[in-house]
């Protein structure tokens, strides 16, 4: 039996985050479609590669329409069908804002 390893509970969030490369060398954005999110880090599908270890810098549209931006960094890449699958964890997010992600888990759990 597979047992949970993350530390928050996840949830799925029906989102587009777009990113941008931090290094200069890519000033493209990319739309992703979000699969899961926690106050610790989201799940995204992109079909644009994207590196492990390297941070992007995030602007996340949450359900209450408001924007976070966020530092993200690829810690997880697997390949799936029409593109890849990211584990990325937040670097440096405000309380506030990770509170806001803890206060959405709470409300859908009941």
């Amino acid at each position: 039996m597979d047992q949970e390893r993350r530390k928050n509970r996840r949830t799925d969030l029906d989102s587009k985050l777009v990113i941008k490369r931090l290094d200069g060398h890519s000033g493209n954005e990319v739309t992703i479609n979000i699969v899961d999110v926690s106050k610790n880090g989201i799940g995204f599908e992109c079909g644009e590669p994207l590196q492990i270890g390297e941070v992007y810098e995030a602007y996340l549209t949450i359900w209450t329409k408001e924007v976070l931006h966020a530092f993200l960094q690829i810690v997880r890449i697997e390949l799936r069908a029409g593109g890849y699958g990211y584990g990325a964890i937040f670097i440096g997010m405000p309380e506030m804002d990770s509170a806001r992600i803890e206060v959405y888990q709470t409300v859908n759990e009941k």
